[in-house]
C-alpha cells in the first residue's frame, strides 16, 4: 500500500472542511449585513446568549477572581510585594480570563444547544421545508444567532469583569485583611482603557465563534440522532480549541500594536 495515502487523505479532508467553513462564514455574515432583519427572532437569541448565560458567567468569574487573588497573594507574599494583588487581578481578570472563561461557558452552553437545535431541524427536514416556503434558512436561523452572539457576549463580559474584580476584593479584604480603600484606589489606578477594551474585542471574536461553529456544525449535521449528538459535541470542541487559539492571536495584535 501506499504510505503517503493515508497523510494525502487526510490533507483533502481537512482542505474540503476548510473550504465548506469558509463558504458557510462568507454566507452568513453576508445574511447579517443585509435586509430584511427578523427582530423578533434577534432578540430571542439576545435573551437567550445574555440574559440566561449571566448566572453561569457570573459564578464563573467571581471564583476565577477569588482563586486569582488567592493564588497571587500566595506567590507575591514570598517576594513581599503583596501591593501588587489589585493590579494583577483587575488585568488578568480584564484581559484574559473574563473573556476566556466568558466564551468557554457560552460555548458549552450556547453553542451545543445551537448545534441541536439546528441539527433536529436538518435531520426532520424542517429546513427543507423553509426553502419550500421561499424563506432563506441563512436569513431567518444563522443570521440572528450570529449577530445576538456579537453582541451580547461583550455585554457578559463587561458584567463578568465587574464580578470578578469584586470576587478578587472581597478575599484581599475580608480574608487577607487588606484595606477597602487602597485596593479600590489600586485597581482603579492600574486599570486603562486598552486593557478593559481588548478584553471586549476578544468577546465579540468568541462571541462570533462560539454562533459559528454552533450554527455550522448544527446546520451540517447528519444521520439522525447519531449526528446530532456528534455535530454538538462538534461544536463545543472545535469553539472551545478555536477561543484559546484566537485568544492568543488577539493578544499579539494587541501587545505589538
Amino acid at each position: 500500500m501506499n504510505p503517503f495515502q493515508p497523510v494525502g487523505k487526510a490533507v483533502l479532508g481537512f482542505l474540503e472542511a476548510t473550504g465548506k467553513l469558509a463558504v458557510f462564514t462568507f454566507m452568513a455574515v453576508s445574511h447579517c449585513v443585509r435586509p430584511p432583519f427578523y427582530y423578533r427572532l434577534l432578540l430571542r437569541q439576545m435573551i437567550d446568549i445574555g440574559y440566561y448565560s449571566l448566572p453561569v458567567v457570573g459564578m464563573t468569574t467571581l471564583f476565577a477572581g477569588m482563586a486569582l487573588g488567592l493564588q497571587t497573594y500566595a506567590g507575591f507574599s514570598r517576594f513581599s510585594a503583596e501591593d501588587a494583588i489589585a493590579k494583577v487581578v483587575a488585568l488578568g481578570i480584564t484581559r484574559e480570563l473574563g473573556p476566556v472563561l466568558a466564551g468557554l461557558m457560552v460555548a458549552g452552553r450556547i453553542g451545543a444547544a445551537m448545534a441541536a437545535e439546528l441539527g433536529t431541524m436538518r435531520v426532520t427536514e424542517q429546513i427543507d421545508a423553509l426553502d419550500t416556503l421561499s424563506t432563506n434558512p441563512f436569513k431567518y436561523l444563522i443570521a440572528p444567532r450570529i449577530i445576538a452572539g456579537l453582541t451580547m457576549l461583550p455585554l457578559l463580559v463587561f458584567v463578568g469583569d465587574i464580578i470578578g474584580i469584586f470576587g478578587g476584593y472581597i478575599v484581599s479584604v475580608y480574608k487577607l485583611g487588606f484595606n477597602p480603600g487602597v485596593y479600590i484606589s489600586q485597581t482603579f489606578k492600574v486599570l486603562e482603557f486598552i486593557d478593559v477594551f481588548s478584553g471586549l474585542v476578544k468577546a465579540g471574536v468568541f462571541g462570533f465563534i462560539v454562533t459559528l461553529m454552533g450554527c455550522y456544525n448544527g446546520y451540517n449535521s447528519q444521520g439522525g440522532a447519531q449526528g446530532v449528538g456528534a455535530a454538538t459535541t462538534n461544536a463545543v470542541v472545535s469553539a472551545s480549541i478555536l477561543i484559546l487559539i484566537f485568544n492568543y492571536v488577539i493578544t499579539e495584535l494587541f501587545l505589538t500594536a
